[in-house]
């Protein structure tokens, strides 16, 4: 961790866990990205950060970079789409949202493994797929 020396295994640690600290590190990659590229009033950051890290947007993600994980990586991602979870956000599919909970949980996972460079490469590849598709 940035903060504290104290090594976590993630191996212990529930999904849902993971994916808390996933969608955190999610959202502060996209955030310092936009506020990087762009000169916007913080408002429109906000906006354009909402959408990038939607389930919706999270599910289009994954789906574009399954085959470029390694088994490890796609285990920790499965074992975070298949936890149980009690609500789903009114703007997503209950197959969005447990998708979007599994990316959440891969970057958790990443995050507190201290694979900072493995983080980057995927960001940096789904930025890419997401290009494409333009």
């Amino acid at each position: 961790m940035i903060f504290d020396d104290t090594k976590i295994n993630p191996d212990n640690l529930s999904p849902i866990t993971l994916a808390f600290v996933g969608d955190a590190v999610y959202s502060l990659i996209v955030r310092e990205e936009l506020a990087l590229e762009s000169d916007k009033k913080a408002n429109e950051l906000h906006k354009i950060c909402a959408g990038r890290v939607s389930a919706v947007s999270q599910y289009k993600a994954i789906q574009s970079i399954m085959d470029n994980l390694t088994q490890e990586e796609l285990s920790v991602f499965k074992r975070g789409r298949n936890a149980a979870t009690s609500h789903t956000p009114k703007n997503a599919s209950s197959r969005d949202y447990h998708y979007a909970t599994g990316f959440e949980t891969l970057f958790g996972y990443l995050y507190l493994s201290r694979k900072y460079d493995r983080i980057k490469e995927i960001y940096s590849l789904i930025c890419q797929k997401s290009e494409q598709k333009k």
